[in-house]
């Protein structure tokens, strides 16, 4: 069994420290542990990296999965609007503000 430090061990015949609070690191232990059966039963060489990647054993729900890929095209979008002024950084930027007098002091800014 995968026991984190506060599992309790009741019926379980072998103990494999880890942290079991997290998906992914659930995940990441059946990957670790496929690989080293493979390796054990001579399957693959302890020389040569294993090509399956983690995210095969990483559980992902179809629904997040389409709502994730929305949000990227939904960015990509609005990157390419933003990358469209791309080339106005180095002017000079223009007053937004009606009698804009840069430097100029109106008024008496003194307490009353």
């Amino acid at each position: 069994a995968f026991c984190h430090s506060d599992s309790p061990l009741h019926n379980v015949d072998i103990a494999i420290p880890c942290n079991n609070k997290g998906q992914n690191s659930i995940g990441l232990l059946w990957w670790l542990l496929a690989r080293e059966v493979l390796r054990l039963r001579g399957s693959l060489e302890r020389n040569v990296e294993w090509d399956v990647m983690i995210d095969m054993f990483i559980y992902r729900n179809p629904e997040d999965q389409e709502k994730d890929e929305a949000e990227q095209e939904f960015g990509q979008g609005q990157i390419e609007s933003i990358d469209g002024g791309a080339d106005t950084w180095n002017e000079e930027p223009e007053s937004n503000w009606p009698g804009d007098n840069a430097g100029a002091q109106t008024g008496d800014w003194g307490a009353p």
